[in-house]
């Protein structure tokens, strides 16, 4: 008997369930399929850009798309090689997050050629020659502001030297810094205490990049007071190598991003704080925009959504932590 009701309590909640969707159709299924939306984002392995992906492929298929989310490995060839591919299989849209924003120009063209909307996400391409829908990204400018502030607020009236690890290929991370070093030169101009923007080194975006790199740093600047990092694996590296020579307590660091490990990191007092990025945010606004002109509706050339500074006391109230 057992076995004759469940297929029946299945079928009346895929009912309901199909009832609940946007459908396509007057007939409660599932929304037609509209074709596929090609993805290349800077790297997977970055949990960061693993939300974006996870986000747009939820978001896409609310929509009736199909998505094929790739990671380019920060690697610029592979990156365009995966968009020439989207172009052969000719994808409804392309999204990508830029390896290197001026590198990317020829392959972005092509796919302007075949009259397939490009879209960025996370990371801006600002180059000319280039067609794009929509920019969809943080407001990594403000953010880098925010990161001023809080190096302001953890270094305190006597300032200090402070080193900054950049990613210089990222168009998103050479915003981040340019914020960064406005509000610290503001502050300078005022401040007794001034705070020495030392040297900038190549982070990688990476915890090893990020390590070696504050390594060298400790050497060439033994009373280094502070770090600002461009995301959180250089964050982290960067923690790793204060803890190694034994400076933890030493030096601060402020890192970007809000991954679930920053966060956490941000709670423990090994980093003081991070301008937040909302990268679900992201994925949700891309399908949107892609909607929008499938539907003939005009879509704004950027959007950009601000960061929110995340401190200690945010990371013990947060219930997502340990």
């Amino acid at each position: 008997m057992r076995h004759h009701f469940l297929p029946f309590v299945f079928g009346v909640l895929a009912l309901i369930t199909a009832c609940n969707k946007p459908s396509a159709n007057s007939t409660g299924e599932a929304p037609a399929k509209r074709g596929t939306i090609g993805v290349t984002l800077l790297a997977l392995q970055n949990p960061f850009f693993k939300v974006i992906g996870d986000s747009i492929t939820a978001e896409a298929a609310k929509q009736g798309y199909d998505t094929i989310v790739l990671s380019a490995d920060n690697d610029v060839a592979r990156q365009s090689n995966q968009v020439k591919d989207f172009i052969v299989k000719k994808v409804s849209a392309i999204v990508l997050s830029p390896c290197e924003s001026r590198s990317i120009v020829p392959v972005v063209q092509e796919a302007n050629a075949a009259g397939i909307p490009v879209l960025t996400v996370d990371i801006p391409c600002n180059e000319p020659g280039v067609k794009l829908l929509t920019q969809v990204a943080t407001d990594n400018y403000g953010g880098g502001k925010e990161a001023g502030k809080a190096m302001i607020e953890a270094l305190g009236p006597q300032g200090g030297k402070v080193v900054i690890l950049h990613f210089k290929q990222a168009e998103s991370c050479r915003l981040r810094v340019k914020g960064f070093r406005e509000v610290i030169d503001a502050h300078n101009a005022t401040a007794a205490g001034k705070i020495d923007m030392v040297m900038e080194l190549e982070g990688g975006g990476a915890k090893d990049v990020g390590h070696n790199a504050t390594q060298d740093a400790l050497q060439a600047t033994p009373d280094l007071r502070g770090i600002f990092a461009i995301n959180d694996p250089s964050a982290l590296g960067a923690r790793a190598a204060l803890e190694k020579a034994g400076k933890q307590d030493a030096v601060v660091i402020v890192g970007f991003d809000g991954q679930p490990e920053g966060k956490q990191a941000i709670k423990e007092g090994k980093i003081y704080a991070d301008p937040i990025q909302f990268p679900d945010k992201m994925g949700v606004e891309i399908v949107a925009a892609i909607i929008k002109h499938s539907k003939g509706e005009d879509v704004p050339p950027e959007q950009l959504i601000p960061t929110s500074l995340y401190r200690k006391a945010d990371g013990e109230k947060d219930a997502s932590l340990k």
